[in-house]
């Protein structure tokens, strides 16, 4: 027997089973904010312990982290315009805007790779002082969450490709969705008090 459709609903709730689907990564989403909330936590005590080690303003090069900010945060806006475009039912506008996330998202993820080698090279490493671990742990734990989110996407690009839109392959595109913009949320966090609140010290 062929599942359910209300097609009152948009395409990615139409059948119960994506329904249950999109509020298991509610829930999902429940434990990553713990996750996070955690690596915040420890930084927050560990972030001034420098044993001897290069400190915030030694380190952070906010020009660049700038360019991070405006690149995760456009992904997010582009992102929003991929839904809106899978609600429409144009399948083209939407894999051409998750390819246009896809390519931000990598440049974020570019320009984190560079800022970590730039750490290294100025003697500040996972194994200088708590304050760095600390770090590290927090912003490479968001970083695998992007190149995580990256793949993932490419995988839902490619079913959407082969499927074309359906309620199942809107359900894929409409998850990403929320988790991309969860990972947005979480830099503007990094970025107000790693970044910021860390020149102020």
């Amino acid at each position: 027997m062929s599942a359910k459709v209300d097609t009152s609903l948009p395409l990615e709730y139409q059948t119960e089973q994506s329904r249950l689907n999109i509020l298991g990564f509610w829930i999902f989403l429940g434990a990553e904010i713990v996750l996070f909330a955690t690596l915040f936590a420890v930084y927050a005590v560990l972030n001034q312990r420098y044993a001897g080690g290069p400190g915030h303003q030694d380190i952070f090069l906010m020009k660049e982290v700038m360019i991070q900010t405006v690149l995760l945060l456009t992904s997010s806006f582009t992102c929003g315009l991929a839904i809106f475009e899978m609600r429409k039912g144009n399948l083209k506008g939407l894999i051409t805007w998750l390819i246009v996330t896809l390519g931000l998202g990598a440049g974020f993820l570019f320009m984190e790779i560079n800022e970590f080698i730039h750490y290294v090279h100025e003697g500040a490493t996972m194994q200088t002082s708590a304050f760095l671990s600390s770090l590290f742990v927090l912003l490479g734990t968001h970083g695998a969450h992007v190149m995580f989110g990256i793949f993932w996407a490419i995988m839902v690009i490619f079913q959407l490709v082969k499927r074309g839109l359906t309620p199942v392959t809107a359900r894929k595109v409409f998850i990403i969705g929320l988790y991309w913009h969860f990972l947005d949320v979480v830099w503007i966090f990094i970025f107000t008090f790693v970044y910021l609140k860390g020149m102020m010290l």
